[in-house]
């Protein structure tokens, strides 16, 4: 076998192996999931930027977790976390 169909056939394995864990993260990315168990949530907004939203046990847990949400999405969305506020805290019955 040559260099270059040497290179080339581990060139195209990577590129496969490459592929196939860009495949298997994307799919797992795109879920969201809940905390097993809570009944609670709340959402907060910012006035620009991305809002977080979370569960928690209690009330005040997810709103707490919704605040920090918030404010980190805020700064990475380039909004402005220091105006996160709760907008919506429910508990399911």
């Amino acid at each position: 076998m040559s260099k270059t169909t040497a290179r080339q056939l581990q060139s195209c394995a990577l590129l496969c192996l490459l592929s196939a864990t860009l495949a298997l993260t994307a799919g797992c990315s795109s879920k969201r999931y809940s905390a097993a168990g809570s009944n609670c949530y709340a959402k907060a907004v910012p006035t620009s930027g991305e809002g977080g939203l979370a569960w928690g046990d209690t009330l005040s847990m997810a709103r707490k977790k919704s605040m920090d949400n918030c404010m980190r999405y805020a700064s990475r969305s380039g909004g402005t976390p220091n105006t996160c506020q709760v907008v919506l805290a429910q508990c399911k019955r």
